[in-house]
């Protein structure tokens, strides 16, 4: 019994203890679930958000960058969130501690052979060199995809390995962001350094048959400098004056732009349209000046092409024979590459390459006669080299002494209007002060042609003055904003404005014309002072109260009384010598002697120096001179809109495209000009290259079977050149067949520019002719196809200056 109770003691003892054990540690996980959580002691922490991914995992992520690191206290601890933190790139106060690289940075200007460039530290950073890439395609106007070609995978591998080249889509959508970007910057600087601002604007139909339409803001800052830029570039419903001028009041309000003082546009009636609208709506915001009376502006350039066109509506037959052997040169490799051997032998030292002419644009026209009439040598002596020149061109057809003088006449007249055009076609100076003075002139020019004894002259004279007077001969359906242009000129003021209307107009008509010019420019100035005066008061009275501030802070007692009588003195001596309070600004300034005539005259840096002494006049003067009197600058854009949006890169949506072109144009370096014609040395480097590949081509057709048809007679490549009349003959017969195989290429080539479709019909109509006349046995109903010598010509391309 004793025993049994001894066995049951040890078991009741251990149970208890057991018992008693399990109620301390209830106790103890009691205790632990009612402690409140520990706040994280790490600095880190406030600079990462500690969060539980879907996974269970305790994660913390970076507030600046939002990237991601494991932070859990068992496993990881925090040393890795300390690391990021002293690396994060977007860390508000974060210290570079990586050691820079020196490099030798070339300056913008790598025309300078003797500059060295400027030494400044470089470190890797792919954010910039996204950047730069990005404005390589759009300045370049590079495609997207030129970013997956092995050549530049290669040379980024070879000059910066560790930068990861994106896709072509991430670039087009940098590209856009950054015309993001660059349009908030534009929006701030125009509510900064804008006072008002005038507009050029123009149509175009792209390849994908998309109506585009170009506004073109003209202004002149704080600083007088002179600024172009494109704000919009987008589509339109149609080309009617009611769209326009809906789509233009739609960018106006878009960017903030109220205050518009000239819309230059082209002659379409729709642009009338377009420009009432306009007058409405600026009337209803209230910030019409003179009640836009000066608002519509019709382009210069565009009047002086209808007046070049319609002198040339009867082209003498001088004109028509230079033309026909330009095309009979141009329109074989052989013949072109024996003409410019002709040149060697005659020691021309011109390097301007031929250039066939678009008969609708009279300025491919002049540069033709230009060109063609330096080689008149070459042509000569290509006459004794060539047998068929004669045969192609006819015995009457070959230019003689006769016709080289009248093309000579010619090109001297034409070149009057080509220079002009290029003149008033610049975006980067001030156009609107040489309005009146180049339409004074081409007055004079017309009337000393009107009054030859030449009768091609003469009635050429008489055509363009018609259509001269049509839109110059009336001033009072004139803008008179240009005769404004020409007084706020020191050059010029009134003294050559009033000569020049007795010399046009006549003597009376002149005087009474120049007092309602004189008139308005007064009440236009008045206008001026209403709206600005009270500004220009407030300014000064600043300036005073500065001066007195600055008299009473300098010294702590005693102010200096000098700066008192120094600034009663100024103002005594100003009020005495210049009289401000008899006569007005405009008074004072046509009272004053004109500046000499000096090359190097800049009237914007004049402007600049006395704006202070006339600042409402100067706010008028800042207003007229940044108006620009051509649509060029609009217009120049759809030559980049026809290289933006091209055959192989006509998939691009309208919001693409006006992004590419704006920052384009933003970003391009100011001293950078828009080229109206193109490069003919390039032209010419083209051409030499086509003709050498055509010459090889021609030697491997020329030597492939018919494929068990009329196989041709084989022709080596120096064949063409030395062939006699029947051996000619015999070849062009045998190319027919050639060229029958071939007609679906052909027709495909032929797609291209309408011109070179003519120039092939009427080459081949001249060889079939020639052809019927030595071979009168042949078969008559055989018809010649279009020779595929025929060059893809690349002066088509010439763009038009007006």
């Amino acid at each position: 019994m004793e025993s049994r109770n001894d066995q049951i003691l040890p078991n009741s003892t251990s149970d208890s203890n057991q018992t008693s054990t399990d109620a301390s540690t209830e106790l103890t996980t009691s205790s632990r679930a009612k402690r409140k959580p520990v706040k994280p002691r790490s600095v880190v922490w406030d600079h990462f958000t500690r969060f539980v991914n879907s996974e269970g995992e305790l994660k913390g992520k970076c507030n600046y960058c939002k990237k991601e690191f494991c932070c859990d206290p068992k496993k990881n601890g925090t040393t890795a969130l300390r690391n990021h933190l002293n690396s994060c790139k977007k860390h508000p106060h974060s210290i570079e501690t990586r050691q820079a690289q020196l490099s030798l940075q070339n300056t913008a200007s790598d025309n300078n052979v003797n500059d060295l460039g400027t030494l400044t530290t470089w470190k890797y950073d792919e954010n910039a060199i996204r950047k730069a890439l990005v404005h390589m395609i759009i300045i370049d106007e590079l495609p997207f995809r030129f970013v997956e070609g092995e050549g530049f995978r290669s040379f980024m591998r070879a000059i910066c390995p560790r930068f990861r080249i994106p896709s072509r889509w991430t670039i087009s959508r940098d590209c856009y962001d950054l015309f993001i970007e660059e349009r908030s910057k534009l929006r701030s600087f125009f509510k900064k350094n804008c006072q008002r601002v005038s507009l050029t604007t123009d149509t175009w139909t792209s390849l994908q048959r998309i109506n585009y339409m170009c506004i073109t803001a003209h202004f002149i800052d704080n600083d007088w400098k002179l600024h172009k830029r494109i704000i919009n570039f987008c589509p339109i419903s149609s080309h009617k004056g009611e769209a326009v001028g809906r789509a233009i009041e739609t960018c106006l309000l878009e960017w903030g732009l109220d205050k518009v003082f000239i819309i230059t546009v082209d002659n379409a009636s729709s642009n009338d349209v377009a420009i009432s609208y306009l007058k409405k709506k600026l009337a209803n915001w209230g910030v019409s000046v003179a009640n836009s009376t000066y608002l519509h502006m019709r382009c210069m350039a565009h009047i002086i092409n209808l007046v070049v066109q319609d002198g040339l509506k009867d082209v003498n037959d001088s004109v028509m024979k230079v033309r026909d052997a330009v095309r009979y040169i141009r329109s074989s490799p052989a013949r072109l590459k024996r003409f410019k051997e002709c040149v060697l032998h005659e020691k021309i030292e011109s390097k301007s390459s031929l250039c066939l002419d678009v008969p609708t644009r009279w300025n491919s026209t002049y540069m033709m006669l230009n060109t063609a009439q330096k080689y008149e040598r070459a042509f000569e002596r290509y006459e004794s080299q060539d047998p068929m020149f004669k045969i192609d061109m006819g015995e009457n057809g070959i230019p003689d002494y006769y016709d080289w003088t009248q093309v000579r006449k010619m090109a001297d007249m034409l070149a009057h209007f080509y220079e002009l055009t290029l003149r008033i076609s610049g975006s980067r100076y001030v156009t609107s002060n040489l309005f009146f003075s180049e339409i004074s002139d081409l007055a004079f020019i017309l009337n000393q042609w009107i009054n030859s004894n030449d009768l091609y002259m003469k009635s050429m004279g008489e055509r363009m003055r018609v259509k001269f007077d049509k839109y110059w001969g009336d001033v009072d359906k004139m803008n008179k904003i240009i005769y404004f242009a020409v007084v706020l000129d020191p050059r010029d003021k009134f003294e050559f404005m009033e000569y020049s209307f007795s010399q046009m107009y006549g003597q009376e008509k002149g005087v009474e014309l120049f007092n309602n010019v004189k008139s308005c420019l007064f009440d236009l100035f008045n206008e001026y002072k209403k709206m600005y005066q009270s500004d220009v008061e407030q300014l000064n009275d600043n300036s005073s109260q500065q001066l007195s501030g600055s008299c009473t802070t300098t010294g702590s007692i005693n102010p200096k009384p000098k700066f008192f009588l120094k600034h009663h003195y100024k103002k005594q001596k100003l009020e005495e010598s210049s009289g401000f309070d008899s006569k007005t600004e405009l008074e004072v300034y046509l009272s004053e002697a004109i500046q000499e005539e000096k090359e190097d005259f800049d009237v914007m840096k004049w402007w600049k120096i006395n704006s202070e002494r006339f600042p409402i006049l100067g706010k008028m003067a800042r207003d007229i001179l940044a108006i620009p009197v051509s649509t060029v600058a609009s217009e120049s854009a759809f030559s980049t809109g026809g290289r933006v949006l091209d055959s192989f890169r006509s998939s691009l949506t309208p919001k693409i495209v006006e992004g590419l072109i704006c920052v384009q144009d933003w970003i391009r370096p100011s001293n950078v000009q828009v080229n109206v014609e193109e490069d003919l040395e390039e032209l010419e480097k083209l051409e030499e290259a086509t003709a050498k590949v055509a010459t090889d081509e021609y030697a491997i057709i020329s030597s492939t079977p018919d494929n068990g048809h009329n196989t041709p007679p084989m022709v080596s490549k120096a064949d063409p050149n030395n062939l006699n009349i029947e051996q000619i003959l015999q070849y062009v017969k045998s190319l027919q067949v050639i060229f029958e195989q071939y007609k679906t290429q052909e027709e495909a080539s032929l797609m291209a520019p309408r011109r070179r479709e003519e120039v092939s019909i009427d080459t081949s109509r001249t060889r079939t002719k020639a052809i019927q006349t030595q071979s009168k046995g042949k078969d008559k109903s055989e018809k010649e196809e279009p020779s595929d010598d025929v060059p893809k010509d690349a002066d088509w391309k010439l763009g038009r200056a007006a």
